[in-house]
């Protein structure tokens, strides 16, 4: 049964893995390395060609000189009609002329065409010129007269040429040919290596990255899913690197937050009978008010105190099994009576290894929930207590210290303890859920939830100082912020 579903489970993420072939990466790849070479080659393809035109020119051009190097000397006149023509259908031309001194000679020509559609200096054919004329014989000649002159070689006679661009045409266009099918073959070679090569490199560790990611969000309480980088270390290798440290600590967060929902279903279930235990007990410190004895009557009030808030977290640990803390309801507080109170409820105002001082000075207001206030000082109290506990030398200093001030609008608490300090897990993980514990066994929720209504007061916890022998938290409060419309409806208008 675990095999047919794993297996169908396989085909599904293959499914979703897998692309079609029209857009897939390494199809556009392919299409764009021969589409941008064959760009290339035919950006080289047109001074090529143009280059290819002059040179077949020079060619013609230099074989006419040749030809007239032996007329120039000899009595043209007495060359039959027949000799003439043999001569220019070797040249495949219509006439051959030098120029010495000024002077022309016609040494060669046929019947003469009526005009001539263009005249080409080959030894002033600037690039550009070339291009163009390259161009227009290319889409437009084969039926065009052209005049080619120019001085050949060393020679300082200039010999000139009239010839048809049919047989030119066609040289180009079958030079044409053989280059596009050149590039055509080169781009197929290029575009086969840089994909052989682009894949290789790029594609497929994208593809592993992909099918990982998607393996992992099926299944990303399983180990098995996180990617395991290569020893890369470019870009690629940097980011498989980041997956995987994101996906295992996504992991380590989904595992935490499986505590938290195990952790609130547990407390639902306990729930309902700890609040009727609880109410028993308020039931039993309403009978202690009617005994008449003076310490009795003066712990009553505490007791009550005590099991109202017990009440109070019993309702509201669900609230924090399931990541939610109600809103603050923040009233002037008299801190120092506070302190004072939670050094009863940790059993530090009695006699004891653990000396407790509140250094809070007793008119100090401060603007907070009371709930949550006490919460965050009994949390911090509480483990700075249990801290100093596991010293078992009686010459070593225990002290609990909790003073207070204010600077401006913000209220400054400092809890400050002379236990052994955080360990460095703790410091690396602090205010982290079941990871942030100070000692073994422990889970961490108790700076986890302390931080956590801190900054319901938009105010800030953080641990100042941690050593052997000494170790600060400090609480800052901000007072709330006064709405402009209430302050001018309190202040009194001038009759």
């Amino acid at each position: 049964m675990r095999d047919s579903e794993a297996d169908g489970n396989s085909k599904t993420l293959d499914k979703r893995a897998s692309v079609a072939l029209g857009r897939g990466l390494s199809t556009k790849l392919l299409v764009l390395t021969m589409l941008f070479v064959l760009i290339a080659e035919v950006l080289i393809f047109i001074p090529s060609i143009a280059n290819f035109r002059l040179r077949w020119l020079e060619e013609r051009l230099s074989t006419a000189a040749a030809v007239a190097t032996v007329l120039v000397d000899e009595d043209t006149s007495t060359l039959s009609r027949a000799t003439q023509d043999e001569v220019l259908a070797s040249l495949g031309a219509k006439a051959v002329a030098v120029r010495d001194e000024g002077m022309s000679q016609l040494l060669v020509a046929a019947e003469m065409p009526p005009q001539v559609d263009e005249h080409i200096a080959l030894a002033a054919t600037s690039p550009l010129a070339a291009v163009r004329g390259a161009l227009s014989t290319a889409l437009w000649g084969g039926d065009r007269m052209l005049r080619v002159f120019g001085p050949v070689g060393d020679s300082a006679k200039e010999f000139e040429l009239i010839i048809p661009d049919k047989g030119l045409r066609k040289a180009m266009m079958i030079y044409a040919r053989n280059v596009a099918i050149l590039s055509l073959i080169i781009s197929v070679i290029t575009a086969g290596l840089v994909f052989w090569a682009i894949n290789r490199m790029m594609i497929r560790p994208i593809r592993r990255m992909t099918h990982s990611m998607l393996a992992f969000s099926a299944a990303p309480d399983d180990p098995g899913r996180v990617i395991r980088p290569g020893r890369r270390s470019d870009e690629i290798g940097i980011a498989q690197h980041e997956l995987a440290s994101m996906q295992g600590e996504l992991q380590r967060t989904l595992g935490e937050q499986r505590h938290l929902a195990e952790l609130g279903l547990a407390v639902s279930k306990i729930n309902h009978d700890m609040r009727n235990m609880l109410a028993a007990a308020q039931l039993m410190s309403d009978r202690l008010r009617l005994i008449d004895n003076p310490t009795v009557q003066s712990f009553v009030p505490k007791l009550v105190r005590t099991l109202d808030r017990a009440v109070s977290y019993s309702e509201g640990v669900l609230a924090y099994g399931r990541t939610q803390e109600a809103p603050p309801s923040r009233r002037k507080l008299r801190l120092a009576q506070m302190v004072d109170d939670v050094g009863e409820i940790l059993g530090l105002q009695t006699e004891g290894d653990i000396e407790f001082v509140n250094a809070v000075d007793p008119s100090l207001e401060v603007e907070a929930d009371a709930d949550h206030l006490f919460r965050v000082l009994a949390n911090l109290a509480r483990n700075a207590v249990q801290a100093m506990q596991t010293d078992t030398e009686t010459a070593i200093v225990k002290r609990l210290t909790i003073g207070a001030g204010r600077e401006g609008t913000v209220s400054k608490i400092t809890i400050e303890d002379t236990g052994p300090g955080l360990p460095k897990r703790a410091r690396e993980n602090l205010f982290a859920a079941f990871r942030g514990a100070a000692r073994s066994g422990g889970t961490g929720l108790g700076l986890a939830i302390a931080h956590e209504l801190v900054r319901a007061h938009a105010g800030t916890l953080e641990l100042i100082e941690t050593r052997g022998g000494r170790t600060i938290f400090e609480i800052c409060i901000p007072d709330q912020p006064i709405a402009l419309d209430e302050a001018r409806k309190s202040i009194r208008r001038p009759a």
